[in-house]
C-alpha cells in the first residue's frame, strides 16, 4: 500500500474527507462482507459493549447470580473449535502461498489460497464480537472483580482494530498475529471449558501459568516484528507498524503486571487471563 501527501490534497480538519480518501485504498476482496463496509456496526457494537459493562453490574446488584455452568462448557469448547478452524485456515493458506513470517505485503490477490486467508481473517474479526460474551458472563454471575481495565480494554480494542485489518489489509503480514493468537485461544478456551466441568478436572489444569507466558511471548514477538518492519521498510502501511508496536507495549505492561502479581509476588489472583469465563470453577479446581 503506497501513501500520498495527504496534507496537500486533504485538509487535516476534514475528517470525513480523509475517511472518504481511505476508502479508495480499502481491499476490494472484503467489499460487501458482513460488518465490513461501514465502521458503524463495529463502533455500535463497542458502544453497546461498554454500556453493558457500565449498566450490567448495577442491574445485577440486587439480583442473585446466574448459574451458567451448563452453558459455559459448550460455549468455551465452541470458541476453541472456532479458533482452531481460523488457525488452520491461516496456516494452510499462508503455507500454500509461501508467506514470509517476517514481512509479507498485502497484494490483494484473488488466488484461492489468498481468499482462504481473507476469509479466516474475517472470521477472526467476527470472533472478537462473540468474545464479548466473556464479559457478559462475568456480569450475569456477579463476578464484578473480573471486569478489570485489562479485560475491558482488550475486548473493546481488539474488535475495533481488526475491523481496520479486515477492511484494508486482510492478508499479507496480517495473517501471523491472527494465526498465533487463534492458536493461543484454542488452548485458553479449552482450559476454561475443562475448568467449568468441575473440581475433578484439577489434575488436568496445571498449565494455567503457561498461558500467560505464551501471551507475553506473543506480544513481544509481534512488537519485534513491528520494529523490524519499520527498520527494513517492509511494504506494509507504516502507521500500522507503529500502531502494532504501541498496542503490544500496552499488553506487555498490563499482562506483565498481572504475571508479577499472580506468580512472582505470591498475591491472591484478582483476575485471570483476558478470556477467563468460569472463575468459580477454576478456583474450586485449585
Amino acid at each position: 500500500m503506497t501513501s500520498t501527501n495527504i496534507s496537500e490534497s486533504i485538509p487535516f480538519y476534514d475528517v470525513f474527507g480523509y475517511y472518504e480518501w481511505t476508502l479508495t485504498l480499502a481491499d476490494p476482496r472484503t467489499k460487501g462482507w458482513p460488518m465490513v463496509d461501514s465502521p458503524i456496526p463495529t463502533l455500535t457494537g463497542v458502544c453497546i459493549y461498554l454500556f453493558i459493562v457500565w449498566i450490567g453490574p448495577k442491574l445485577m446488584h440486587d439480583r442473585k447470580p446466574f448459574d451458567l455452568t451448563t452453558f459455559l462448557v459448550p460455549y468455551n469448547l465452541a470458541m476453541a473449535l472456532l479458533n482452531l478452524y481460523i488457525c488452520l485456515q491461516l496456516f494452510i493458506g499462508s503455507t500454500m502461498r509461501r508467506y514470509s513470517y517476517i514481512c509479507e505485503p498485502c497484494r490483494q490477490s484473488f488466488h484461492p489460497a489468498e481468499l482462504r486467508i481473507v476469509d479466516a481473517v474475517w472470521w477472526y474479526y467476527f470472533s472478537k464480537v462473540l468474545e464479548f460474551s466473556d464479559t457478559f458472563f462475568f456480569i450475569l454471575r456477579k463476578k464484578d472483580n473480573q471486569l478489570t481495565f485489562l479485560h475491558v480494554y482488550h475486548h473493546s480494542t481488539m474488535f475495533s482494530f481488526w475491523w481496520i485489518g479486515v477492511k484494508w489489509v486482510p492478508s499479507g503480514s496480517t495473517f501471523l498475529p491472527a494465526m498465533v493468537n487463534s492458536f493461543i485461544h484454542v488452548l485458553m478456551y479449552t482450559y476454561y471449558g475443562l475448568a467449568a466441568v468441575g473440581p475433578h478436572m484439577n489434575k488436568y489444569l496445571w498449565w494455567k501459568k503457561y498461558l500467560t507466558i505464551l501471551q507475553l511471548i506473543q506480544f513481544t514477538v509481534a512488537m519485534m516484528l513491528g520494529i523490524n518492519g519499520i527498520i527494513t521498510g517492509c511494504e506494509f502501511p507504516l502507521w500500522m507498524h507503529y500502531t502494532l508496536i504501541g498496542y503490544m507495549i500496552s499488553f506487555i505492561l498490563l499482562f506483565g503486571n498481572f504475571y508479577a502479581q499472580a506468580y512472582m509476588q505470591g498475591k491472591p489472583i484478582q483476575q485471570f487471563e483476558i478470556n477467563c469465563i468460569d472463575m468459580g470453577a477454576i478456583k474450586k479446581a485449585e
